[in-house]
């Protein structure tokens, strides 16, 4: 019986867990392990581990692409210019003295009307031509009043002398008043300076009593709701290609714009291009202009924003591989319309892109 129970007993000694002495308990100290799927992490392969937690929290969104045939496109530089037909230009004919009309000189952004005066230029001659001119006009005004004395005459005669010679004589009367008002004009001439469209003024180069040169600029008259681009295209073919264009602004947004023609003369060795519809832009400002071209090629559309950089500088997007698993892709890329890229090289039908917190995704590490 004895011999039985100590191997029964052996075997209940060494199943108990083994007490540790004093100063050798580390139980308080271990931490209980971390999970690997409680954190987003990048895996090494150079996946993305990120859990639907996090998914939610950064308000990630994915779409399925599919291939289509899309417009090829263009990035052209343009700068805003003005519409020949709603716009020009106020400049003097003549060298003179700017004077303010009654309701003073227009500033800037001010609302004008077509034919509405913006400013005087008085003539400006020298002291000689003046003096000569003042003579001439004081020698004309005696001979007409020797012409009026001497047609009162013939007209007290008008029964002995000959019709012809009071005719004669009412007609160098007359001759002698128009050379008369025509000198007291130029001596005190002041030319009109006119908007010549309606519009509001965009430049203003005017003071009281500035010295003007002949053909110098004064006022820049626009109409701000009809204004132009002018784009360089360093591809002339272009021009006998383009389907649509939009106007893409700093902040990513767009505006659609109206192909208007091409110039038929390069210009720093690329073909004007000219479109219209444009708002809410200054003259002179520097602008980007999107062309979408008549031809085609096969590609996926993708918001802009699902493209990102990685490391090296390379353009990728993100397609989702699992419910909470991500992988980085390179891809090839063109401009679509602004909004939209198209994706030619690097991606397959029905893949799974990340088009909303793709950049959040990217900084995962």
């Amino acid at each position: 019986m004895k011999h039985r129970l100590i191997p029964l007993l052996l075997g209940a000694l060494l199943g108990l867990p083994a007490a540790a002495g004093p100063g050798h308990d580390h139980d308080h100290d271990a931490a209980p392990a971390a999970r690997p799927g409680d954190a987003p992490q990048r895996l090494p392969d150079g996946t993305v581990f990120l859990p639907k937690p996090a998914q939610r929290q950064m308000a990630l969104r994915t779409l399925p692409v599919a291939a289509a045939a899309l417009p090829r496109s263009q990035t052209l530089q343009g700068l805003v210019v003005m519409d020949p037909d709603a716009g020009g230009m106020v400049q003097a004919t003549q060298g003179g003295r700017l004077h303010a009309p009654p309701g003073g000189l227009p500033g800037l952004g001010q609302r004008v009307r077509r034919g509405q005066v913006l400013a005087y230029v008085e003539a400006s001659t020298a002291s000689l031509e003046r003096s000569a001119q003042a003579a001439q006009v004081a020698e004309l005004r005696a001979a007409a009043q020797l012409a009026e004395k001497r047609l009162e005459r013939l007209q007290a005669l008008v029964d002995s002398v000959p019709r012809r010679d009071i005719e004669a004589a009412q007609s160098e009367l007359l001759s002698l008043r128009a050379r008369i008002a025509a000198l007291a004009q130029g001596l005190g001439a002041r030319e009109a300076l006119r908007a010549p469209v309606d519009g509001v003024i965009a430049s203003a180069h005017a003071v009281v009593g500035q010295v003007l040169d002949a053909r110098e600029a004064v006022f820049e008259v626009v109409d701000p709701r009809r204004l132009r681009i002018e784009a360089l295209a360093y591809e002339p073919a272009l021009a006998a290609d383009v389907g649509a264009a939009f106007l893409v602004a700093e902040d990513g947004r767009t505006q659609a714009l109206r192909f208007l023609g091409a110039g038929a003369r390069l210009r720093e060795q690329a073909l004007p291009l000219s479109f219209g519809g444009a708002q809410g832009l200054a003259l002179g400002q520097a602008v980007r202009v999107l062309v979408q071209t008549r031809s085609s090629v096969q590609g996926f559309a993708v918001p802009a924003q699902a493209l990102v950089k990685n490391a090296a500088n390379q353009s990728i997007v993100w397609v989702k591989e699992a419910p909470e698993r991500f992988r980085p892709r390179g891809v090839t890329v063109q401009a679509l319309d602004g909004d939209r890229v198209a994706v030619t090289q690097g991606l397959s039908g029905g893949e799974r892109v990340v088009v909303q917190a793709a950049s959040l995704l990217n900084q995962v590490r």
